[in-house]
């Protein structure tokens, strides 16, 4: 017990050994909040409670790892025994249990987001409604909105119940929502599938119809604990409420000021009224900071006071580190100039002999990655961007996903529809066309249908997922997934390709199969449904493995939320980019400071805020005007300020004013001035939409593809920058003169010599 408890703070101590009855646990940024919450479960063990009946939800897969492990250094293998998982992953293994009572097989199969986008596409297809002919009907922004009504507890049948839902769908333009809405959950039923939503909405179905089920699980779960409890919808608050109203045995943990994710359905609602649903609950508060300087910690206080006191929970947090350096402000003239600056400042540090990897840039949006990305590979700085479910996003590891998904559950329509030809065996669309229509006119699935063609190439099909699902009980689960990955084509054809590319898809093929040989802490033999359902809630922040991790790292401050470096970037802290809203509400403008609060506490000891006076916004160049946000740091903590005039000299080229009427500032030579920039700024090819013709090293109209390709010549591409070609060659067995193959050495070495064809490269002749 010593060993839980030694080196927690008073304030910690508190919170690890008060476990009885409800508590609220407020964790500042950086208090520990892991150690507590790890501590408090080895210490309950310690005290006699048994491990099999503590139930810990988190939010990903890496953050329980961490915790288990942790808790396995205190007290041993016990550890093993905790229910502990994200909500999805603890959910899915009860679900898998209690199936038949809310009408699903056990091996159900999970939709990701590509899955149930495909079905609401066909669904719209149905319906005539084609989102080629009618933009109201975009199968992804359908998708979304059926997300946020389950998260919100909305089915089908209460949407149809709500008068004001009907009547704004009918204004919106897309009265035929709510039948898109009914046969997406009526055929995720008949295809024996759950989404994401589901697998959360179904445990209240599941408890709410089943008394006795409810009751075994809160017999079962004795003491629970949730992790970023400010994070949970309002699904996951009903399960967690439900389940913890039987004993109060009930410790949540959180930080209201670090709630982001309303986008998602997350209510911070739920932390705030926590004391409501639990009138006898202790309140801890975690206010000591151990990560980032006094500095940090007081410019984010000062920030986050400024959101109304009713939405937050009182606390002052501080820092018993240094003092640290002042929070540097980046002030350029145009967003191709601050991600100059950007990188400069991160070149200075690994210099300095800080590690690539404990720096990192984050942006409110994907899109400020781009001009970051150019500057940084210029000075040759390793770089990474984190953009969340890219491995199980890569069309080989999803065809062979559907492989598996099919040969588990013969229902699975997407499964089907994505693998039938694919590789490819000679089934075109209007095969496949008269079996989606048998199917649907006998009430079928696509696989029984497909069972009763008499199409030879259908029935190939059929023979050989059948005989492949045949293997399953005489293999092992590795080599099963290695002779699925065979027999199907799918290596062969990588093989046979002979590229890059492929090499790389086999590569992740190997990975994804790699897995399948991992034994599960419990010991068990793993089988293909329950790893499917592992792979199925897996995110790369769960499973990121880099060959060389020393690397600047490129993310959104929503995926860096829970993650700390040494040095944080903030790019883009414009109005309307951050925040990225022009005339919010009260509440979309205190979660967007909430976002900016949880950027600059990801610092241990040194935060840059950058922005630019202009940038291009959707094509055009567009004056901004700095961030809210900056303006709010209290200027002892400020290294600039946003009012002060700008060091660095202005681009060559600015914007004039545009006269009365004009819709779009034009481009004049700037009066030259004395060259002082230490570092210049290669020009901005970009500008070529709106430069006038009289500009130094102006884009010629010459056509592409013409005889003025010659050796020697210079020209711009869109996607690798400036270059000289070297060798100009004719195509081989072409009868057009204009078909070219171009040899161009190109000024960023990190294009370096490139072969192009003349009819797609779309070269510019630079004069």
């Amino acid at each position: 017990m010593q060993n839980i408890l030694e080196n927690l703070n008073p304030a910690q101590r508190e919170a690890v050994t008060n476990f009885t009855g409800p508590s609220l646990i407020v964790a500042g940024a950086g208090s520990g909040k892991t150690r507590v919450l790890t501590s408090r479960i080895a210490y309950m063990i310690s005290q006699g409670v048994a491990p099999h009946s503590i139930l810990a939800l988190t939010f990903t897969n890496k953050a329980a790892a961490e915790m288990r492990e942790r808790i396995e250094g205190m007290i041993g293998g016990a550890s093993r025994y905790i229910q502990m998982g994200t909500f999805h992953s603890v959910f899915l293994r009860i679900l898998r249990a209690e199936s038949e009572r809310i009408g699903y097989p056990r091996a159900f199969t999970i939709y990701d987001t590509t899955d149930s986008v495909s079905l609401v596409k066909s669904i719209c297809k149905e319906l005539g409604l084609s989102d080629k002919e009618n933009d109201k009907y975009k199968p992804r922004a359908l998708f979304s909105k059926i997300s946020r009504l389950k998260n919100d507890l909305i089915t089908p049948v209460a949407y149809a119940e709500d008068a004001q839902f009907v009547a704004d769908d009918r204004k919106r333009g897309t009265p035929q929502f709510l039948e898109i809405y009914r046969r997406y959950v009526a055929q995720c039923k008949t295809n024996g599938a759950m989404d994401f939503d589901d697998l959360l909405l179904n445990m209240v179905v599941l408890f709410r119809n089943n008394p006795d089920v409810l009751a075994k699980y809160q017999d079962r779960f004795r003491y629970i604990l949730v992790d970023e409890y400010q994070d949970t919808n309002h699904v996951q608050y009903l399960i967690v409420k439900a389940l913890a109203m039987a004993h109060g045995n009930v410790s949540v943990v959180g930080d209201d000021s670090q709630s982001i994710y309303s986008f998602r359905g997350a209510r911070i609602e739920n932390i705030l009224g926590f004391r409501r649903d639990f009138p006898a609950a202790q309140v801890y508060k975690l206010e000591q900071n151990y990560r980032s300087t006094q500095t940090i910690v007081n410019a984010a206080n000062g920030v986050i006071a400024r959101n109304g006191s009713s939405r937050q929970l009182k606390k002052e947090c501080f820092s018993a580190g240094a003092q640290g350096e002042k929070i540097k402000l980046l002030k350029a003239y145009t967003d191709r100039e601050e991600a100059e600056l950007v990188a400069n400042e991160i070149r200075q540090l690994g210099r300095g002999g800080t590690a690539w990897s404990d720096i990192a840039v984050l942006y409110r949006v994907n899109a400020l990655s781009r001009g970051v990305e150019e500057a940084l590979r210029r000075r040759e700085v390793p770089y990474k961007i984190y953009r969340g479910h890219s491995f199980f996003d890569r069309k080989e590891i999803k065809d062979l996903l559907a492989y598996f998904r099919l040969i588990v559950n013969a229902g699975d329509d997407e499964a089907f529809k994505r693998i039938v030809n694919y590789p490819a065996r000679g089934i075109g669309d209007v095969t496949v066309g008269k079996v989606v229509a048998a199917a649907r006119e006998n009430a079928l699935s696509l696989w029984a249908a497909a069972e009763t063609s008499e199409d030879k190439k259908i029935r190939g099909f059929v023979e050989l997922v059948s005989s492949l699902a045949a293997k399953r009980a005489e293999l092992p689960l590795y080599e099963f997934g290695r002779e699925v990955a065979v027999r199907t084509g799918i290596v062969g054809g990588y093989k046979s390709e002979n590229t890059t590319e492929a090499a790389s898809a086999l590569e992740n093929i190997d990975e994804l199969l790699n897995s399948m040989a991992e034994t599960p802490e419990d010991g068990e033999l793993p089988n293909l449904e329950d790893w499917l359902g592992n792979v199925a809630l897996m995110t790369d922040m769960d499973s990121e493995a880099e060959a060389d991790p020393n690397r600047v790292t490129l993310m959104t401050v929503h995926s860096a939320k829970g993650l700390e470096f040494g040095h944080v970037f903030i790019v883009g802290l414009e109005e309307e980019l951050f925040p990225s809203i022009k005339d919010g509400d009260t509440a979309e403008v205190e979660e967007e400071r909430r976002l900016f609060y949880v950027a600059l506490t990801r610092a241990r000891e040194r935060s840059f805020l950058s922005m630019a006076e202009m940038r291009f916004i959707h094509g055009n160049m567009a004056f901004r005007r700095p961030s809210r946000f900056v303006r709010e740091i209290d200027e002892r903590f400020i290294e600039g300020s946003v009012a002060e005039s700008r060091q660095a000299p202005k681009p060559a080229w600015e914007p004039r004013k545009p006269s009365w009427g004009a819709q779009k500032p034009s481009w004049e030579p700037r009066k030259p001035e004395p060259p002082q920039r230490v570092a210049p700024v290669a020009p901005d090819s970009r500008f070529r939409k709106v430069a006038v013709t009289t500009r130094p090293d102006a884009v010629s109209a010459a056509p592409t593809g013409g005889s003025t390709f010659e050796p020697g010549t210079r020209v711009a591409h869109a996607k690798f920058g400036r270059g000289t070609i070297e060798e100009v060659e004719a195509m081989a067995g072409s009868t057009n003169a204009q078909d070219l193959k171009i040899t161009v050495t190109f000024d960023d070495r990190a294009h370096g010599r490139k072969t192009l064809l003349s009819k797609f490269a779309k070269l510019e002749i630079l004069t």
